[in-house]
C-alpha cells in the first residue's frame, strides 16, 4: 500500500546550470550543508548555495544562488566529487586522478595532494584513525586487482595500505576496516586490517551495474540478483529482508527509514522496517540518485531535483487516516533514533493512543486495550465516548488535536444495539483492570463513577463488590443512576461506604417492606440483622430494634447476641438494659438470656434465675393450653430439666416454690438435690415416680466433679431407699440388685453385705461380688506395690548414708567454716555432699534464708 513519503522539487534548472550550452551534461553531484557541487562532462565544477523554504500550503521549495565555478583544464569529465568539510576541501576524481580543491574558491591545491591512476574511490564515513583533521578514502587503482587506502590531509595525501584482490573491483564502499567490493561475478566483504574476506552472493556485471551503498555502521546495501536490494553486514549475514527492485536499477540512496532506487522511468521507495513498497515516483531520464546527510538528490543529465521527505508525523498521520495501524507504529518506532528522546515519547504515545481508538472503532477490543495500555491513555478519553458516564462535576476535556473522529458511542456504532453492548462490555473490562493501577491516578472518581453506572445499567454481578469495597464513586452522581435501574440494595451499600448508615438501613427496610422493588438479596432481612449486630452506633441499633424484632424475634435478637465479643466498652450494650427492653418480646428475651448464660457463660445469679423462670413459665403456659403439641412440651421441659441440672447459680428455693404445686416431680427432685436434700429427691424418684433409671442418673450427675466418697454416699442412700424394710417390694428388690450389679465399683462391699437380706442367693449378686473381689484384690496388690517401692527407696537412702559415713572428714581448729569463715571450736558440724564442713548454726541460718527467698519468689510470681 502506498504512502506519500517524499515530494519531488526542482533545485537547479537547466538554464541556471548550462545556459545555452546544450552539450553540457551532469556527471556527478556532492552536497555538504547548503553547498551543492556539480561536476560536468566538460571538466567544470559548479557551486550553488541551496536555501530551503516552506510555502503557505506546507510544501517545500528551494532557492539557488550560483557561486563561482571552476574549470579544471583537463578536458575530461569530472567523475566524482566528495566534500571534506573539516578540511575545507573538495576531493575530485577527474581523468583517473584524485585532486583537492578549496570548497569555497574551488582553487586547486598544489601538487603533492594528488593520487593518479584511480578508477573510483569512496570516503570512510566510520574512520579508524581518530584524527579529526584527515579523511580516510579507499581507491580502486587502474593497476589490475589493487585497492589502496589513503589519508587525505589539508594539503597532502598519504598512502596507508595497499591490498591485492582476486579480481578487478568495479565498485567499493568502506566502513571502518571493512570493504564491500563488487567484482565481475560476485560481492565480497574484505577486512583490510586483517586481510580476511567473506563471499556474499554472485551477480552478473554484464547484465546490470553493481551497486554498493553504505547503509549504517558495518552494514551495506547491494544490488542483488533477481532485482533484489540485499542488505549485508560486515559479518557477511543479512539482518533485514531484501527489498524488491526492478531488474534495471541504476542508483540507490538511503534516507532512514527508507531505501530509494532509481531505474529508467521511476523512483521506488521502500521501507527498511518492513521492506514494503511505500511510494513510486515517475521520473524519466534519471541519471544520478544520491543521499547526503539526510538530503536525497536526484538528477538527469541537465537538471537537479531534491527528494524532500515529508515530516514523519505527517506520514504517520496519513497511515493512521488510512487505518494502517501496524505500519504507522512500525514507522514511528523505526524512526526512534532520528528523534530526540522526549519528543519521541510524546509522539509514540499519541500514535499508540490513536491506533487504539482506530481498533476500538473496528471492535478489535483486545488489540485496542493493548495500545491504550502501552500509550498510557488518559482513561477519560475513552469514558467520554459514552454519554453521561463521566461525573457531572468532571472538568475533563478531550485531547486537542483529537485522538479520533468519533463524537460519541452512538456515532461510532451508528446506533447498532449489539455493537453498543459489546463496547460497554469492553469498557467494563478495561475500567475494572485499570482502576487500581497508575492509569487511574488523578481520575479515580471519574473511573469508579463510570464503572458503577455501567454495572448498574448492565446488571453486572460486580456492582455489589464495587460499592462494598474501597471506591471513589461520587454519591451525587451515582444515587439517581442506581435508583433509575432499581439497584436499591447497592445504593444502600454505597450510602454505608459514605458513612450514611441510617439512610442505608432506611432504604433496605423499604425493600423488605416491599415499598421498593429489588430482588438482589432474598435474605435482606437477615443481612440487616447482621449489619446492626456489627454496628458500633448504639443509637442506630436501638432505633431499628423494634422493627427487626417485630419482623422475627428469633432472628431479630441476633442484633444483641451476635455483637463482637471484643467490642469497645464505649459501644458495648449493657445486658441489663437489653433484658429490660426485651420484656415485651417473649421469644427474644429467652434467646438473649440463653446467649448470656449458655453461650457466654456469664456467672450471674439474676440471669440464671430469670432464664429458669422463663423456661418454667413457657412450660406451664403450654401445659395449660388444651391443644398443645406433645413434642414441643417435651422439648421445653427437656430444656428446663437440663438447665436445672447444669446450672448452680439460680435461686433454688425461689424456683422450688414455683414448681412444688405443679406436675414437675422430676424437676423437684433435681432442685432437692441442689439443696443437698437427697432423701426427699430419692423419695420422689423411687416411690412417687418409680423411675429407677432417673434415680441412678440422679446419683451420677449430682456427684459429677465431686470426690469418690460423695458419689459412694449417694449410691448408698439410693440402695438404702430401695432396701427400706417399711416399703419392701419385689420391684424395689430387683432395682436394688440391678443397681449393685451395674455400679459395683462404687459400693463398699462390707457395708452392702451387712445390708442385703440373708435369703438372697449368691448367684443373684454374682456380678457385684466378682467386681467387689476384683476391686479388693486390686487395692491389696497396689498397697503391696507401694510398700515395696517405699522399702526399696529406704534401702537406697540407707546405702547413700553408709557411703557418706564411710568417708573420713578431717576437722581441726585451723579449718574454717565455709559460710562464716570462723574456725570450729567444738566437734559439732554439718557436712555437705561436696565435702564442705560448716557450723550447725550457719547451716540452719542458710536453710532459713533459702526458704524465705523461695517464699518471696513464689509470692512475686503469684502477684
Amino acid at each position: 500500500m502506498s504512502i506519500k513519503a517524499f515530494e519531488l522539487c526542482l533545485a537547479v534548472e537547466r538554464d541556471l546550470l548550462m545556459g545555452d550550452k546544450a552539450r553540457i551534461n551532469i556527471e556527478c553531484i556532492e552536497c555538504c550543508g547548503k553547498n551543492l557541487y556539480i561536476g560536468t562532462n566538460d571538466c567544470f565544477i559548479f557551486h550553488f548555495l541551496l536555501e530551503e523554504k516552506s510555502l503557505a500550503n506546507g510544501k517545500q521549495t528551494f532557492s539557488v544562488q550560483r557561486q563561482p565555478h571552476k574549470y579544471l583544464g583537463l578536458k575530461k569529465p569530472v567523475n566524482e566529487l566528495k566534500a571534506a568539510s573539516a578540511l575545507n576541501r573538495l576531493i575530485v576524481l577527474c581523468d583517473n586522478t584524485i585532486m583537492l580543491v578549496n570548497m569555497l574558491s574551488l582553487d586547486l591545491i598544489p601538487s603533492g595532494s594528488k593520487i593518479k591512476g584511480v578508477v573510483t574511490f569512496t570516503v570512510n564515513e566510520n574512520p579508524v584513525s581518530g584524527d579529526p583533521f584527515c579523511v580516510e578514502i579507499c581507491v580502486i587503482s587502474i593497476k589490475k586487482r589493487t585497492i589502496q587506502i589513503y589519508m587525505v590531509y589539508e594539503d597532502k595525501v598519504q598512502i596507508v595500505k595497499e591490498l591485492s584482490t582476486p579480481e578487478q573491483p568495479s565498485a567499493v564502499s568502506l566502513d571502518g576496516y571493512f570493504l564491500c567490493l563488487a567484482f565481475t561475478t560476485q560481492y565480497i566483504i574484505l577486512n583490510y586490517n586483517t586481510g580476511t574476506s567473506q563471499d556474499l552472493f554472485p551477480y552478473d556485471s554484464e547484465e546490470k551495474k553493481p551497486i554498493v551503498k553504505r547503509v549504517g555502521r558495518e552494514e551495506f546495501l547491494l544490488a542483488g540478483p533477481g532485482g533484489l536490494g540485499m542488505f549485508a553486514t560486515a559479518a557477511g549475514v543479512s539482518q533485514r529482508a531484501p527489498v524488491h527492485w526492478s531488474e534495471n536499477v541504476i542508483g540507490a540512496a538511503v534516507c532512514y527509514p527508507y531505501v530509494l532506487a532509481l531505474d529508467d522511468g521511476f523512483v521506488t521507495i521502500h521501507s527498511m522496517l518492513d521492506q514494503q513498497l511505500k511510494q513510486t515516483l515517475s521520473f524519466r531520464d534519471g541519471h544520478i540518485l544520491q543521499d547526503f546527510e539526510g538530503k536525497v538528490i536526484l538528477a538527469t543529465t541537465k537538471e537537479v531535483y531534491m527528494l524532500v521527505p515529508l515530516p514523519l508525523e505527517r506520514q504517520i498521520q496519513d497511515l493512521l487516516a488510512s487505518q494502517r495501524v501496524e505500519e504507522a507504529i512500525v514507522l514511528a518506532e523505526g524512526a526512534r533514533r532520528t528523534i530526540p528522546k522526549d519528543k519521541f515519547q510524546v509522539l509514540h504515545r499519541r500514535i499508540l493512543q490513536q491506533s487504539g481508538f482506530i481498533l476500538f472503532g473496528q471492535l478489535q477490543f483486545l488489540e485496542a486495550k493493548e495500545y491504550f495500555r502501552k500509550g498510557h491513555l488518559d482513561v477519560r478519553e475513552l469514558i467520554s465516548l459514552y454519554p453521561l458516564l463521566l461525573p457531572s462535576t468532571s472538568t475533563f476535556t478531550r485531547c486537542h488535536p483529537p485522538l479520533h473522529a468519533f463524537a460519541d458511542l452512538n456515532h461510532l456504532t451508528q446506533g447498532d444495539h449489539n455493537k453498543i453492548i459489546k463496547c460497554k462490555q469492553f469498557l467494563i473490562s478495561y475500567l475494572n483492570e485499570v482502576r487500581t493501577t497508575d492509569v487511574a491516578n488523578g481520575c479515580k472518581e471519574d473511573v469508579d463513577t463510570a464503572l458503577l453506572k455501567l454495572y448498574a445499567e448492565t446488571g453486572h454481578e460486580s456492582l455489589l463488590d464495587l460499592v462494598a469495597s474501597e471506591n471513589s464513586c461520587l454519591l451525587v452522581d451515582c444515587v439517581p443512576w442506581l435508583e433509575k435501574y432499581h439497584k436499591y440494595f447497592a445504593l444502600g451499600l454505597l450510602y454505608h461506604y459514605n458513612r450514611q448508615d441510617d439512610t442505608a438501613i432506611q432504604i433496605w427496610i423499604k425493600i423488605v417492606n416491599r415499598d421498593l422493588q429489588d430482588n438482589t438479596r432474598a435474605d435482606l432481612f437477615e443481612y440487616i440483622v447482621d449489619f446492626l449486630s456489627f454496628c458500633s452506633n448504639q443509637e442506630l441499633v436501638w432505633k431499628y430494634a423494634d422493627w427487626v424484632l417485630q419482623q422475627n424475634e428469633k432472628i431479630g435478637v441476633h442484633i444483641f447476641t451476635r455483637r463482637p465479643v471484643n467490642e469497645d466498652k464505649g459501644v458495648k450494650l449493657n445486658p441489663d438494659v437489653v433484658i429490660k427492653y426485651l420484656h415485651k418480646y417473649p421469644q427474644a428475651i429467652v434467646f438473649y438470656l440463653e446467649h448470656l448464660v449458655l453461650d457466654r457463660n456469664i456467672q450471674k445469679e439474676a440471669f440464671h434465675t430469670h432464664l429458669a423462670v422463663l423456661y418454667l413459665e413457657r412450660f406451664l403456659d403450654l401445659y395449660s393450653q388444651k391443644k398443645h403439641s406433645s413434642d414441643e412440651l417435651s422439648y421445653v421441659r427437656g430444656k428446663l430439666r437440663t438447665f436445672l441440672q447444669q446450672s448452680s447459680l439460680y435461686r433454688v428455693h425461689f424456683i422450688l416454690g414455683k414448681i412444688k404445686d405443679t406436675q414437675l416431680d422430676l424437676e423437684c427432685a433435681i432442685l432437692y438435690g441442689k439443696l443437698e436434700e437427697h432423701d426427699k429427691a430419692m423419695n420422689i424418684l423411687v416411690h412417687q415416680l418409680k423411675d429407677f433409671k432417673a434415680a441412678e442418673d440422679y446419683c451420677i450427675w449430682n456427684s459429677k466433679d465431686r470426690d469418690f466418697s460423695y458419689r459412694q454416699k449417694l449410691f448408698h442412700m439410693l440402695l438404702s431407699t430401695y432396701m427400706d424394710p417399711l416399703l419392701t417390694s419385689s420391684e424395689l428388690s430387683v432395682a436394688a440388685v440391678d443397681l449393685l450389679n451395674s455400679h459395683a465399683e462404687v459400693f463398699d462391699a462390707t457395708w452392702v453385705l451387712r445390708l442385703v437380706p440373708d435369703n438372697w442367693s449368691m448367684q443373684l449378686l454374682c456380678p457385684f461380688l466378682i467386681e467387689a473381689m476384683r476391686k479388693s484384690m486390686h487395692s491389696t496388690r497396689m498397697s503391696q506395690v507401694a510398700l515395696a517401692l517405699a522399702h526399696s527407696e529406704n534401702l537406697i537412702y540407707k546405702h547413700e548414708k553408709l557411703k557418706c559415713q564411710a568417708e573420713k572428714v578431717m576437722l581441726s581448729e585451723k579449718k574454717g567454716c565455709q559460710l562464716c569463715h570462723n574456725t570450729f571450736n567444738n566437734p559439732e558440724f554439718v557436712w555437705y555432699s561436696n565435702g564442705v564442713p560448716v557450723h550447725t548454726h550457719c547451716a540452719m541460718k542458710r536453710n532459713k534464708n533459702l526458704t524465705d527467698m523461695k517464699h518471696l519468689r513464689d509470692a512475686s510470681n503469684h502477684t
